[in-house]
């Protein structure tokens, strides 16, 4: 097997809402794969804190300020990336929000931010990237998805319903576009350790796991909450020349929970 494959050297990568985390953590193992990385994030503040994040790693980024929901906004930035960087060849939908409310207490608007965010966003993005992937003969797609894409879980029914939309976005992106040398994959995170989940595993005040951190150890198999670096792999692997036959497939990087039905009582 030809391992150069799995290199993305010449490649220019989008990767929405890449200032930190998991989207940081899939654009610097974008870069040590050979590729050129683009990001945005919501205010200028967070852009410069993600160039400084990069700069720190000797990357090279290019980061923009656009809201991801603004069809307008990404038209925009697609056209100036392709002007100041080059046609985009990977696109990562990774920018997303949260919201853990429960179900009756949450407003119809709250529940349409999240929508917007997490499943309108990427398929505004998708669709500006789309006719310049098919130009040029090729392109890749990732949905950060999520293990809410097959699960339910108490106060997250408007994340969980757009990440549900996202997975079945990802396999009809792939339906309509994979005769362009187009392929739609998603990743499904388990529970990582990012800022965004901090408050889930705040020590206790008698210094105990926080209750929801003492659960999701017992129910991965891996017993531990994953890295942002565990999505590094999958994620090149989904950008590069590695996977070109693979297609509408979502990819989930969960320590093994969606595999595990949990320990029997004592």
């Amino acid at each position: 097997m030809n391992m150069d494959a799995f290199r993305l050297d010449g490649k220019i990568a989008l990767v929405t809402g890449a200032s930190y985390g998991i989207g940081f953590a899939i654009a610097t193992a974008f870069s040590a794969a050979g590729a050129t990385v683009v990001f945005n994030d919501i205010n200028q503040e967070l852009v410069d804190k993600g160039l400084a994040a990069y700069a720190e790693k000797g990357i090279k980024a290019h980061g923009y300020v656009c809201d991801v929901t603004d069809e307008a906004a990404v038209g925009a930035l697609v056209k100036k990336v392709e002007e100041e960087v080059g046609v985009i060849d990977i696109l990562v939908n990774n920018a997303g929000i949260i919201r853990r409310t429960p179900m009756l207490e949450m407003s119809a608007e709250e529940f349409r931010k999240v929508i917007d965010v997490d499943l309108n966003a990427p398929f505004i993005v998708s669709k500006a990237v789309i006719p310049g992937m098919i130009k040029k003969g090729h392109g890749k797609i990732i949905n950060i998805c999520s293990m809410m894409s097959e699960l339910g879980r108490e106060t997250v029914s408007a994340y969980a319903a757009a990440k549900g939309g996202l997975k079945m976005l990802t396999r009809n992106i792939c339906s309509e576009y994979g005769e362009h040398n187009i392929q739609c994959n998603g990743i499904g995170p388990g529970y990582i350790a990012t800022p965004q989940t901090a408050p889930l595993r705040e020590k206790q005040p008698d210094g105990s796991r926080h209750p929801f951190d003492q659960f999701i150890i017992s129910k991965t198999p891996a017993a531990r909450w994953g890295d942002a670096e565990d999505l590094q792999g999958p994620a090149v692997f989904l950008a590069s020349d590695a996977s070109n036959f693979v297609n509408g497939h979502i990819l989930y990087v969960d320590g093994g929970i969606l595999a595990y039905i949990g320990k029997q009582p004592q």
